[in-house]
């Protein structure tokens, strides 16, 4: 079963939230439209500006873990490495 690890930001340089999950269509649209009351809800974190995809969901966990241990600013690097302009990239997930 297919993993996804994703990072959404409240704007360039803002609040960072890195998740996983196996549906990211789904989980980005309860994201966006504030389904869940939690951390992205009230902090308005809505825009994906990065994910992996990986085979196994395990696998999408334990890079998450890694993740989110990380200092900020490898996380701002891993962003703007592939995404400079920290656009919303969330229109990459219609073939999946």
């Amino acid at each position: 079963m297919k993993g996804y690890v994703y990072i959404l930001a409240s704007k360039r340089n803002g609040t960072l939230y890195t998740g996983v999950t196996r549906d990211i269509a789904g989980r980005l649209f309860e994201h966006q439209n504030e389904l869940t009351p939690g951390f992205t809800s009230r902090y308005g974190v809505k825009t994906l500006v990065w994910f992996e995809e990986y085979d196994l969901l395990t696998a999408a966990i334990t890079r998450e873990k890694t993740i989110k241990k990380w200092p900020r600013q490898w996380k701002l690097n891993l962003i703007e490495e592939n995404n400079p302009d920290w656009e919303d990239i969330s229109w990459h997930l219609m073939g999946l």
